[in-house]
This record gives structure tokens, sequence and C-alpha cells, in this order.
């Protein structure tokens, strides 16, 4: 059934719902995005560090909380943190990809946030291409002052989100859905604004890391370092901007007013199924409460995911070596 409605009023800027790519361009993305997933996942079981587990566990959760609050730029358009940028200055590229995976692939299956067919192409527009852009333009400004770091920081945030415009301007062009000429100056356009809340979030979160816990970012590697007491930390800023939720614009994001000026958003498809639909607890209705439980949730979920994950990878890591002893 096609709708109107693809969108919910939470919904980040970038998520794609089926329906608005073909099937080859979908199919593309998601061989893209498998590759660079697996090869994330080698990657950090070959150099993985226990403590890092749970830095990434409470990263994810504070992502997917913050994806939740939308906040209101020009044009009655509203944006919100990406994360990408942010995730991997703090873990690095490949760990900072299966977070990004985890919080999309959560948001795809149990919010019906952005299409399950077009999943790849979500994790690679918010996930990869922000991780990859964010770490190798931060990774430029080692030995360089705080200022200077931070204003990289912001930099690659905003060419992050920029870049992943792009790549759904093109994924769109690709799929018939609209034209090059008209998706990719109003989609540049209206991220280059959500672009600027994306740098000055990441840039003001790393300046209360760079306060509290330095040893996070090192010049020589991206550390992977964690610690009870800043778990429990970011455990209680999680669940406080889980409680500003209810607080988020309802202004149409980013891609959704794109679809809504230029007459594609019926294109998008109705989710087959549902579990927590629009952020909310069915039960409990489109209530503050609602969307707050439905947050916390998903944070767990998320958390948890990426926590498995990891303690998985360190098994694998551990047998390898074990094979290779004997």
């Amino acid at each position: 059934m096609v709708i109107a409605s693809a969108f919910s009023p939470l919904t980040p800027q970038l998520h794609i719902p089926d329906g608005f790519l073909s099937t080859a361009v979908t199919l593309v993305f998601w061989l893209i995005t498998i590759a660079f997933v697996s090869i994330a996942a080698r990657r950090l079981q070959h150099d993985f560090d226990e403590r890092l587990a749970p830095l990434m566990g409470i990263l994810a959760a504070f992502i997917f909380a913050a994806q939740m609050i939308n906040f209101p730029v020009a044009g009655g358009t509203s944006g919100h943190l990406l994360g990408g940028a942010l995730a991997t200055i703090i873990l690095g590229p490949w760990a900072a990809i299966l977070v990004m995976t985890a919080v999309i692939g959560a948001q795809a299956i149990l919010f019906q946030d952005g299409g399950l067919l077009v999943m790849g192409a979500n994790i690679f527009n918010m996930g990869i291409l922000t991780a990859l852009i964010g770490f190798g333009l931060y990774r430029s400004a080692a030995g360089r002052s705080r200022r200077t770091k931070l204003l990289v920081a912001g930099a690659a945030a905003w060419l992050s989100v920029m870049a992943g415009a792009l790549s759904t301007s093109l994924q769109l062009w690709l799929s018939g859905t609209s034209t090059l000429n008209i998706v990719m100056p109003a989609m540049l356009g209206v991220h280059a604004l959500i672009g600027v809340g994306e740098a000055l979030i990441t840039a003001g979160a790393l300046a209360f890391i760079m306060q509290t816990r330095p040893d996070l970012l090192s010049d020589a590697e991206v550390t992977q370092r964690g610690g009870r007491a800043w778990i429990v930390v970011g455990a209680v800023i999680t669940l406080a901007v889980i409680l500003l939720a209810p607080l988020a614009s309802a202004n149409p994001d980013g891609l959704e007013r794109v679809a809504e000026d230029y007459g594609f958003i019926n294109a998008g498809l109705d989710s087959p199924y549902q579990i927590l639909p629009d952020y909310t607890i069915p039960l409990l209705g489109e209530t503050s409460l609602s969307t707050i439980i439905a947050g916390a949730i998903g944070a767990v979920v998320v958390a948890g995911l990426v926590i498995l994950l990891a303690q998985f990878l360190r098994k694998s890591a551990s047998s390898d070596q074990q094979l290779a002893t004997d």
C-alpha cells in the first residue's frame, strides 16, 4: 500500500523508506554495505580490545537516543544528530561502522523507521560514509591544538551529513524517483543547514569528552578505553536525552521536506508489520510516556546488540589466537 505518511515526526533526516529506490539500486547498496560491514568486523576482530565493548554499547545507545531529538531549522524543516562522525572519532572507523549498523538496523526493524529492503542504502549513507569521512578528517588534526581539533571535528561532521545527502540524492536519481537537477540541490541545500547542527553537537560532545575523559582520544591512535564511571555517566546522559524526546520538533525532516516539495513522497510504502511504530508503545498511544518508554527500549536493545557483537568478536579473536598457537 502506498502512503503519504512514510515518515514519522521522529524520523532521522536521511532514512529512506521502501519504495523510494529501485530494486537494482537497493541490491547494489546491500552488496556494498555487506562488504564494508564484513571488513569492519574482521578489522575490529584483529585489533580487538575487550574494554571496547561497553563503550561501544553506551555510545550506540546515546546515538540512538540523540537521533530521536529533532531540532528545527529554517524553512519549517527539522534535523538532528546522525552521530557517525562522533562515533568514529571516539571508537575508530571499524567499531563506528558496526555501531551505526546496529542503530540503523534496530530503527528499521523495531520502529519501522526506514525501509527494510533499503536498509543497506540507509546504513551506507548514514553509517559507513559518515564514519569514514569523520575519521579521515579528524585524524588529519593529530598533534594540533584542542581548538583546531574541535574545528576539524565540526567540519568533518558537517561534511559527513552532506556526503550522506549527496549519496541519497544519487540513489533517488538512479532509481528514477526524481531528476538529479531537482533532488540534489534540494537535498544539499536543506542538509547544509542540518549539518550545522550536527557540527555543533559533535564539537560540543568532543569538548566535553576532552575535558572529562581525554584518554578516550589519542593522537597516535583512537583508543578503545572505557571505565565504569564513564559508562554510568554515558547512561545517565542517554536517559536524559530520551526524556527530552517528546519535545522533538514535529517539522518534517530533510528528506521528507524534499519529497513533499517535489512530489515523490507518495512513493513510500507502508511497513508490512508494526512493533513500536513512530517510536511509541501501541497500548499507550502517541503520548510522551509512550515515546519515552519506546526510546528506552530502543536504547537498551541497541546497546545490547552492540555489546553482544563485540563479545562475539572477542571470542572469535581468542579462538583464532588459540588455533595459531596450537
